[in-house]
């Protein structure tokens, strides 16, 4: 079965709500840190309903909207999420509050909608669907997860509309206990240096991106998601070439018609010692780039590759503001996005133009 991403929603550090992403529009950011560029919520979200949504489920409620109103569907028949973190400020309001008020006189609003499923249950209840609704949580599978439930999903359902997101948000709270493992980047640098600093550590980073999933083609149609691999803790490099390999042979296509590729580096030097390997050995004669200068670091990330490898097939474009060893022509059919997570959890994805 075809899949195709028939619209999108994406909410980031750049300003990528509204598909631009220009050169001119690049934000760079000093700090260990990057902050999502939020829209006017009071476009797709009632003003009465927004002050009692944390900064995640605004995020995610409106990525998801706009993603709706650009393929022009008002009722998708299932909604996906993949989260790791799940509402994170809330969280933190809630376990605030037990330890100001000892655990007396408690309002359970912070606690509702500290769950994980919040940002897909509140999608649901604006739009009054009662179809299929599930939340993925998996760490850094968690996005992957949720495509291959809406990709199950469209195999049992032909015709269906399904929408798949990945939503993370970083806090003040979660962010200095993060950094507490050494995750992060002690010293204070811009994003565009991040990926030749050569020192341990990367930066925190957020976002939600929305996409709805078709098996019928149409001309509005971004892209062809071609197919999705993900292999968990590889025990060497040896492993990880082999599963890369299998993957294309399953897609059968070769590593040359591959025109290219998207690696999650992240500034790291422990964890991008992959990338390196790979663009040293099997990657050695294809274009590869960087993203996560743009988006931070964060379980799912992803998602917002995916967004980007849709968005270069579409528009036969690349992004100036990508870091890497660049293609010399502009002709983008097939686009490969290769990332892992903390060494732990890899994933692929293939992206071709319709």
């Amino acid at each position: 079965m075809d899949i195709f991403i028939r619209a999108t929603g994406n909410i980031s550090p750049q300003n990528t709500f509204g598909h631009q992403l220009g050169q001119s529009l690049f934000q760079e950011q000093k700090g260990n840190r990057l902050r999502c560029m939020e829209p006017d919520y009071k476009e797709f979200i009632d003003p009465k309903l927004i002050r009692r949504m944390s900064r995640v489920i605004k995020m995610g409620v409106t990525a998801a909207s706009a993603c709706l109103k650009e393929a022009g569907i008002e009722m998708p028949d299932a909604i996906i999420t993949g989260t790791a973190y799940g509402c994170l400020e809330d969280t933190g309001l809630f376990l605030s509050r037990m330890v100001d008020q000892k655990e007396e006189l408690l309002t359970p609003t912070a606690f509702i909608q500290s769950t994980h499923n919040t940002v897909g249950a509140q999608i649901a209840l604006m739009l009054h669907c009662h179809q299929y609704n599930n939340t993925i949580v998996h760490r850094g599978f968690s996005f992957e997860n949720a495509l291959l439930d809406a990709i199950l999903l469209l195999e049992e359902h032909p015709g269906f509309f399904v929408m798949v997101g990945g939503v993370d948000e970083i806090t003040d709270t979660s962010h200095q206990i993060l950094s507490r493992f050494g995750l992060y980047k002690p010293e204070k640098s811009l994003n565009s240096l991040l990926m030749g600093s050569g020192t341990k550590g990367t930066i925190a980073g957020e976002g939600a991106s929305f996409f709805l999933l078709t098996d019928q083609e149409s001309e509005k149609n971004w892209a062809k998601l071609d197919g999705m691999s993900t292999y968990y803790k590889p025990a060497n490099f040896d492993e990880i070439k082999n599963e890369i390999f299998s993957f294309l042979g399953q897609q059968q296509i070769g590593m040359d018609e591959i025109d290219l590729i998207i690696l999650g580096r992240n500034g790291d030097e422990v964890y991008d010692e992959v990338y390196d390997q790979l663009e040293a050995s099997i990657f050695n004669k294809s274009a590869c780039v960087n993203y996560k200068h743009l988006c931070g670091e964060y379980p799912t990330a992803n998602a917002f590759a995916l967004w980007l490898a849709a968005r270069i097939v579409k528009t036969n474009q690349l992004p100036e503001m990508l870091s890497g060893n660049k293609p010399s022509n502009n002709k983008f059919k097939k686009v490969l996005v290769y990332n892992h997570y903390q060494n732990i959890h890899h994933s692929l994805l293939l992206v071709s133009a319709c």
